[in-house]
């Protein structure tokens, strides 16, 4: 008995050092990584006619920088699209950096909107709607490579059925041409033909949807225009930027797709964001 109870009396001191042994590695370890909360989430949120891998680049660099990255889903589909994301961001603690690309700015100015926890806006080649305003009003009259479509949509556009559509709605697909030519000319070309290939169609029904109260009245916003943006031309960009009050606009020589084509530029100004949440 005294035999047993001595072994008894080795393996419990035995799992206490061990446990003691983690807790201080445990202890050294918190010390070595920024705690929980000490940075804000990034969120990026992808545009039409691509998908969250669009964000590769960006998301790699980021998050090698310590930082929580979330690539949300983004249906393409409409008004819908503002309720996905808004209840996207929900699930989300402490402060978001909220970035967007493309038609992914018309969804983060909705989506945004009430959310005390987003404290930065990043709009990459974006649209930064005022209230009221829709897609079909912001291209029209704008030079954008997508303004034709607004009387002749298979000028610019592929369109495809799909289940549940609303009355009269289709899916757009970037032609090749429009793709190669006007959407990533500064991609290069293998690549961009297989991001054409593989693009995330829009709805038609998104061009009609008037966006609502903007998040950016109540929260600063961070702007970065290609100069040789076809689709969102800078003009354009510039104009939506100072209605929304941004005062951080950066420019960079590329094209709509400088997430792709400069993505060390796209990196730097969202960190700029989240340094000022920090």
């Amino acid at each position: 008995m005294k035999r047993i109870r001595s072994w008894r009396v080795i393996a419990a001191a035995a799992v206490t050092a061990v446990i003691t042994v983690l807790s201080m590695t445990a202890a050294g370890t918190a010390s070595a990584t920024p705690s929980k909360g000490s940075k804000p989430t990034i969120v990026l949120v992808h545009g039409a006619w691509a998908d969250g891998s669009s964000w590769s680049a960006e998301v790699k660099k980021l998050q090698s920088m310590g930082y929580t990255v979330d690539v949300a889903p983004n249906p393409l589909r409409g008004a819908s699209d503002f309720d996905y994301v808004r209840d996207f961001l929900s699930t989300i603690s402490g402060p978001i950096v909220l970035v967007a690309h493309s038609y992914g700015g018309f969804v983060i100015t909705n989506a945004a909107t009430g959310n005390s926890n987003v404290k930065a806006l990043v709009y990459i080649d974006a649209f930064i709607p005022d209230q009221g305003q829709t897609l079909g009003d912001l291209v029209s009259g704008s030079g954008s490579a997508l303004e034709p479509a607004l009387t002749d949509p298979t000028s610019v556009f592929e369109l495809k059925p799909y289940p549940g559509a609303p009355p009269g709605a289709v899916d757009t697909y970037l032609l090749r041409n429009v793709y190669l030519q006007s959407f990533a000319p500064d991609v290069p070309r293998p690549e961009a033909q297989v991001q054409q290939v593989s693009q995330e169609p829009l709805s038609t029904a998104a061009f009609f949807v008037p966006s609502g109260p903007p998040a950016w009245e109540n929260t600063p916003c961070w702007v970065l225009i290609g100069t040789q943006d076809q689709i969102i031309p800078p003009s354009l960009q510039h104009t939506m930027a100072g209605t929304a009050g941004c005062r951080h606009v950066t420019t960079v020589k590329a094209s709509h797709v400088s997430l792709v084509s400069r993505p060390n530029q796209v990196t730097s100004v969202i960190l700029d964001a989240a340094r000022s949440v920090a």
